[in-house]
Formats: structure tokens, C-alpha cells, sequence
């Protein structure tokens, strides 16, 4: 039979079994509809929509939900099937929990090194709100495993309801000014068996940790990736133990819209406690912001998995080379989405819009935002369509933006990020000018007086306000607090890249001695430095960030990359609250009287000389010294209307400083707050009982500490 004809009878045969399964499943197909994309749970059956351009053949594979049941394979008619570049069918019968999945060809095959097209290859709605087979975390196969056995783990889209009873809940639009985030990783915030919760690691054991959030004072929570991802990715083994390494943090995703699984106590429904953990989370007044990752996808290079993207319309969907069909590595993560496509852009917007509308998310933090500026060639766009449409979506016109301004191929733009007055951003040159004078480095005053003062240099040329600067001294990526004050180097060797991944560039001193310290000098001095840190972080204008444990001396271990690291490297031991209870009270009081404070928390940049906002002070009042030897710094916040003056002294010193005092501006009196030196629990107060000064016009301020002193 010529090569042709028996095409052709493959074709009809396939049709047929496909209609006699259609026929024992009770389906019925019809023409379907375009829009909404995705899977739309309708009357009597749902609708199958999916993109692609290139394709010449879809097939829609739905999955028995019975072992009487076959799996049913539809092959959509182009003629009938197909609106544009969107195909689409309706199958009466099917119902929420269905699994489905894509199968994509393009014939003629005429080896395109930009088509990746593979039939054989069940795809991933890339519009899905829900996964099968991920609902235990680390139960699919170790991909070390999976490659030498020839066996991967299928992951189906699924059908979902979205029935919901929300209540009056609705995101609770805090202003970005009065915010206070707290960054977690779902996992590792509850992971630890001294977590005291029931279901460890997931949505359900946030909640139980609300009265400890509550407790803190923070205002949002900011999740790590909760995105679909497989975590075990990672090819890589410990050097140290021979255990096989995750994919931890989850910067990998292979779903936009899908809450990952392994995250919910019940995984068969992880949208439905995800839903649960905001509404509780809302009652309670906090906010919820999730880091999304639309920079790439886990399908990795030329030598990575199908899963979805590349095999729908991989021209479409990712940044190639024109003449190799090489995928662009802006991410350093293999690939590179090709955000300002109009297809692409649609599809991020309609990922937005679903965790704002269905779920009830209160705003984003967008991973190496900066690839969402680039042109579909790559280049640096001016006014990219992507960052503008989601700027000016009446959708989102409540919800915060927030962009970590850079990306791994060396464009960064902090303070220059498209911004649209709408974006805030991740102020990378806080933390490291932070890090820096707190550390005891020259020349770093003026910096930090800029810093403190809410980085106008950065973000008031372009309209935006001090609240655009998220600031923050440490995050997921780095080391922790206690970790910066107690390693001179990164320790990653169980990372199993020879310590050669992680930043170089940590602005970290140990005080003394490299690693945990019996030397009980060290480890005061160690604690004196994590105030300081956490003290101008809290005062400064801008929004701070703080890194779940911090308040408790969580270590890493020296770790400064810990993402493949699934054990007591990344978990929260909460342990440590006992251990360490001084910091937690020292957050705690902190974040209080940051709220009890207005003059923290401005929404504009100081507009006039005569009424100033700020005065500035060296040892001397008014007498700045911001010169290269210079490591001390006054800043007094000038109280409006009946509110207090607050003077912050920062001492970056090895010596004490005899500081003259400037009069509080309404001719009261100096309270101290605050002081990093003394020990607990008079290194802070409680509101209303802050200690009058033996002598109101000068102190004393020690070696490598700050002071907060409040009018009154």
C-alpha cells in the first residue's frame, strides 16, 4: 500500500476506535468555542480550547475516570475544530476532575530547528488550573532515576470547579506604604517536626501559623513559587551524603494557573486550601502576594522535557535563535519565554487576572522581571507591551506589582525599571548598601542616608513615591540574617556544583569567627549586628521585606543558594523561637512602632525646604560628616502635626561616639526607644514606656550599634 494510503487508513481506523470509545463513554462532540481558553466546565459537558499557530493537527486526549472506562481520543477537525490559530471542541459528558491532556503535530515534518512537534507526546494545557500525579511531594521519579529507567511521571491537566464560598472576602487593598512583607517558602515555613502543626509543609499549616503572623505584626505574606513544579528535577546529588537533591524552591514551573499539589494536606484538591489559607489569611488582615516565574518554563534547553510549551507551538512560545532555533538563556534557567508576543502576553494576563478574581490574591512579585521587558528578538524594549498591559489592567488596578528589576544575563534596572508609576521593585542597592555600613565599609554614609531616607535617587525622577522601593537586607536568595553576621564566605558544598554556584558577593562579615561560635563575645556582637540590620531596615522609609526565621536566627548553614536543599538547611526550626526569643520581641516591637509611626511610613518625596522632613546630624547636631572615613549618621524624622520626632543614631564605628543631641522640634524631650548595645530586654521598649535620658543633650552611642530616641 503506497506510503499515503495507508496514512489514510491509519486515520479512519483511529477515528473509529475513537468513536466507539467516545460512544462506551457516553461523549458526545461538538463544535465547540474558542474563548475562554483552557478547559470551561459548562452544562451538560466542557469546552477544550488550546493556542497554536503551527500545528497542523490537536488531538484531545481525556482520560477514564473509571477502569470501565478507555481513554478517549479526539482528533480535531480543522475545518470545524479551528477558529484563527485556536482550536477548539466541546465534549458532553465530561465532568470536573476529568484528566486531559494535548497531542500536537505538524505535517509535513520538515525538521524546523524551531518546531519541536512530537505526537507521541501527551502536552499540558498550558491555561489548566489543576495537576494529576503530583499530590505527594517527591512521589514522582528522582529525574536521575527517571532518565536511566526510561520512566517519567505523566502530569494531566485536569477539569476543575471553581465553586467557592468566599463570603464578603475580597483582597483586602492595604496601601503599599503600610505594608509589612513577610517572605516565606509554603514548604519550608512548616516542614520541621518542631512546627507543632498537622499537616506539615502545606496551605493548611499556614493557616495554623496565623496567630504567630498576628503575633509578629507583619501585614503580607509574600509565597515563593506555588505554581506547579516538579521537584525532582534537579540531576544533581549531595557530595556530603549521596542523597539525591530537590528542586526546592520551586523556580521552575511547568503551570501558571495550577497551585502545586504536594502543598495541600488534601492534594486531590489543592485549590480548594489554597482558597481556605487566603480567606483565613484575610480574616486575620493579612495580605497575600505570590512570586510568580513567567520568565521561563522547567522544559529547560534543546536537551529538557516536553511538557506543554515547546511541544504546542515552541516558535511561539520561547525566545530562539532565528538561524539555529538555540533557545535564548536570559533566565539561566535554559530557556527564555517569549513574554511580549501577543499570545504570551495574554496568556500571563489571564494567569494575573485568575489568582486575583478566583483566588483572591492581593498581588505578584515577579522573578528576573526584567526578561518581561525584553522584544521578541531579545533586545531591551523602551515601553514594553507586557509590563504596560499589566500596569493599566482595570483588573488589576489594586493589586501590588512588584518586580525584582533584573535578569541572569547582566540587565539591571533598579530605579529604572518600566514602571508606568504602578511597579515598586525589589531594591537590590538597599541591601547591599545596608549590608556594607552596618559591616563597617568607607564611604558608605551618603548612601545611607539616601537608602533611609526612601532612595529617591532611584525612584523619584520617574514620578514614583518612596513605596515603590521594597527594601530588604536579606531573601530567599542569600544568606539569612544570622548567616550574614556569622560567615565571611558561602559554605555550598552540599549543592553539589563545588561550591562554585551562589553569589560571590555577600557584604557578609562573621565577627570574628567563620560559623557557629562558643566565644560569647562573638556571638553578642553577632546578635548587636542583626539589630542593626533590622533596625534601619524597619525605619527606613519604603516597604520592608523581611525573611521568614530572621526574627527567630535562622540559619542556612553558611548556605547562600540553599534551592535543591529539602531538610534543616531551608526548613524553619521553630526551636529557635526559644533559643533565640530576644530577636523575636526585638521584630516584634520594632514592627509596632513602625505602625505607631506615620513619619516611617511616608507617601511622598520631601517637596519643601522650609518644612523639611528630615534633618540630618553628624556627631554634632546639623554638622554632617558624610566623608570617606565617616561611618556614623544622624537622621531625625520630623513628627507632623501632634506626631512625635524620632532621631535615629547609627553607629558603624569600632568606637564609642559622644553624640550632641538636636532639640526635638516642638521643644519636648528625648526618649530612648531603642539600643543595640544594651542588653535585653532594655535594648527595646514597649510602647509608652520608653526611658527618659539622664542627659537630654547628648548619649553616648556604643561601638557598632543604633539608637532610636522619640520626642515627647
Amino acid at each position: 500500500m503506497p506510503p499515503g494510503n495507508a496514512k489514510l487508513a491509519g486515520a479512519l481506523l483511529a477515528t473509529i476506535e475513537s468513536k466507539r470509545a467516545l460512544k462506551k463513554n457516553r461523549f458526545e462532540v461538538s463544535r465547540g468555542h474558542p474563548l475562554p481558553l483552557g478547559s470551561s466546565l459548562r452544562r451538560n459537558g466542557v469546552n477544550f480550547s488550546v493556542f497554536s499557530r503551527h500545528a497542523t493537527g490537536i488531538t484531545l486526549v481525556v482520560f477514564p475516570s473509571s477502569e470501565s472506562e478507555e481513554t478517549v481520543e479526539i482528533p480535531l477537525d480543522p475545518r470545524f475544530n479551528r477558529t484563527g490559530d485556536v482550536w477548539h471542541v466541546f465534549v458532553h459528558g465530561v465532568e470536573a476532575g476529568a484528566r486531559y491532556g494535548f497531542r500536537a503535530e505538524r505535517l509535513p515534518d520538515e525538521r524546523s530547528p524551531h518546531h519541536r512537534f512530537d505526537p507521541s507526546q501527551i502536552l499540558i494545557d498550558p491555561y489548566c488550573a489543576a495537576l494529576s500525579g503530583g499530590e505527594t511531594w517527591g512521589g514522582s521519579l528522582h529525574l536521575e532515576v527517571s532518565q536511566a529507567s526510561g520512566q517519567g511521571k505523566h502530569r494531566y491537566s485536569m477539569v476543575v470547579d471553581d465553586t467557592f464560598d468566599w463570603g464578603d472576602d475580597q483582597p483586602l487593598n492595604r496601601h503599599l506604604a503600610d505594608s509589612i512583607v513577610y517572605e516565606m517558602h509554603v514548604r519550608g515555613f512548616t516542614r520541621h517536626s518542631s512546627s507543632g502543626v498537622a499537616s506539615p509543609g502545606t496551605f493548611s499549616a499556614v493557616v495554623e501559623k496565623i496567630p504567630y503572623l498576628q503575633k509578629l505584626g507583619i501585614t503580607a505574606i509574600e509565597l515563593m513559587p506555588m505554581t506547579e513544579f516538579e521537584e525532582n528535577d534537579n540531576p544533581r546529588r549531595n557530595p556530603l551524603t549521596g542523597e539525591l537533591l530537590k528542586n526546592f524552591w520551586g523556580y521552575h514551573p511547568i503551570s501558571f494557573f495550577a497551585p502545586k499539589a504536594a502543598y495541600a494536606a488534601d492534594g486531590r484538591n489543592p485549590r480548594l486550601e489554597f482558597k481556605r489559607m487566603v480567606k483565613a489569611l484575610h480574616e486575620a488582615g493579612i495580605e497575600v502576594i505570590l512570586d510568580m516565574v513567567f520568565n521561563h518554563t522547567a522544559e529547560g534547553d534543546e536537551r529538557g522535557p516536553t511538557l506543554c510549551f515547546r511541544g504546542l507551538d515552541n516558535k511561539i512560545y520561547y525566545l530562539l535563535d532565528p538561524e539555529s532555533g538555540k533557545y535564548a538563556n536570559y533566565s539561566g534557567c535554559g530557556n527564555t519565554l517569549n513574554c511580549n508576543h501577543p499570545v504570551i502576553r495574554w496568556l500571563i494576563l489571564h494567569s494575573l487576572r485568575y489568582w486575583v478574581t478566583e483566588m483572591h490574591v492581593d498581588g505578584f512579585r515577579f522573578d528576573l522581571a526584567s526578561i518581561l521587558g525584553r522584544g521578541t528578538d531579545g533586545s531591551v524594549l523602551a515601553n514594553p507591551p507586557l509590563l504596560e498591559a499589566i500596569a493599566g489592567d482595570p483588573v488589576l488596578a489594586n493589586t501590588k506589582l512588584i518586580a525584582e528589576a533584573w535578569d541572569a544575563a547582566g540587565l539591571y534596572q533598579v530605579g529604572t525599571f518600566p514602571n508606568w508609576g504602578r511597579w515598586a521593585e525589589w531594591n537590590g542597592k538597599f541591601r547591599d548598601d545596608l549590608r556594607r555600613f552596618v559591616k563597617g565599609d568607607a564611604n558608605l554614609v551618603p548612601l545611607v542616608a539616601t537608602r533611609l531616607a526612601g532612595s529617591a535617587d532611584l525612584y523619584q525622577d520617574d514620578g514614583r513615591a518612596p513605596f515603590h522601593s521594597i527594601n530588604f537586607v536579606t531573601s530567599h536568595d542569600g544568606f539569612t540574617l544570622m548567616d550574614l553576621v556569622s560567615y565571611n564566605a558561602k559554605h555550598n558544598e552540599a549543592n553539589g556544583e563545588n561550591n562554585a554556584d551562589g553569589s560571590n558577593e555577600n557584604h557578609s562579615w562573621n565577627c570574628g569567627e567563620e560559623g557557629p561560635s562558643l566565644n560569647p563575645a562573638v556571638n553578642r556582637l553577632r546578635k548587636r549586628q542583626i539589630k542593626n540590620l533590622a533596625a534601619l531596615l524597619l525605619l527606613s522609609q519604603g516597604v520592608p521585606m523581611i525573611l521568614a526565621g530572621d526574627e527567630m536566627g535562622r540559619t542556612q548553614q553558611g548556605n547562600n543558594n540553599p534551592y535543591c536543599q529539602d531538610n534543616e538547611i531551608s526548613w524553619l526550626d521553630w526551636r529557635l523561637l526559644r533559643q533565640h526569643r530576644d530577636l523575636f520581641r526585638f521584630f516584634q516591637r520594632l514592627i509596632a512602632f513602625r505602625k505607631q509611626h506615620a513619619a516611617l511610613r511616608r507617601r511622598t518625596y520631601q517637596d519643601s525646604d522650609e518644612a523639611p522632613d528630615f534633618l540630618w546630624h553628624g556627631v554634632k547636631p546639623h554638622q554632617l560628616d558624610w566623608g570617606w572615613h565617616s561611618r556614623f549618621l544622624g537622621l531625625q524624622l520630623v513628627g507632623g502635626n501632634d506626631e512625635s520626632d524620632i532621631l535615629i543614631l547609627a553607629n558603624a564605628f569600632e568606637g564609642q561616639l559622644a553624640v550632641e543631641l538636636a532639640a526635638p522640634t516642638r521643644h519636648q524631650q528625648w526618649f530612648r526607644f531603642l539600643d543595640t548595645s544594651l542588653a535585653p530586654p532594655h535594648d527595646i521598649r514597649a510602647d509608652g514606656k520608653y526611658v527618659r535620658l539622664a542627659k537630654p543633650t547628648a548619649y553616648h552611642v556604643a561601638p557598632r550599634s543604633v539608637v532610636v530616641l522619640v520626642s515627647g
